[in-house]
């Protein structure tokens, strides 16, 4: 992101929304904190997101700099996702998130 794109949020809240907000976008990267994951592997644990929507929001992360996409080449390729250091970065917000939840629920 540039410094031009970063000077039009209003407030932090909304700049970290701009990265993270989103349905499943959370949920991915929390599913990615322990390990790098296959597309099926997300899928399978994110049964809500439509094929199309997943795509979506892991094409989001990745262009915001948050995860990694590593094509395997083989038969059929697979596609693994991970954290990339920025991505990882987000560990503790999604931690917190994780224990309000938790206290919520």
């Amino acid at each position: 992101m540039t410094q031009q794109e970063r000077s039009m949020f209003n407030c932090p809240v909304e700049a970290t929304l701009s990265l993270i907000g989103g349905k499943y976008k959370p949920i991915i990267l929390w599913h990615l904190i322990k390990e790098p994951l296959h597309y099926m592997e997300l899928q399978r644990l994110i049964p809500n997101a439509t094929p199309k929507m997943l795509s979506q929001q892991l094409h989001d992360l990745e262009n915001n700099g948050m995860i990694h996409r590593e094509v395997i080449p083989e038969k059929p390729p697979k596609t693994v996702y991970s954290l990339t250091p920025f991505g990882q970065s987000i560990v503790p917000i999604l931690d917190a998130m994780c224990q309000w939840g938790n206290s919520y629920l």
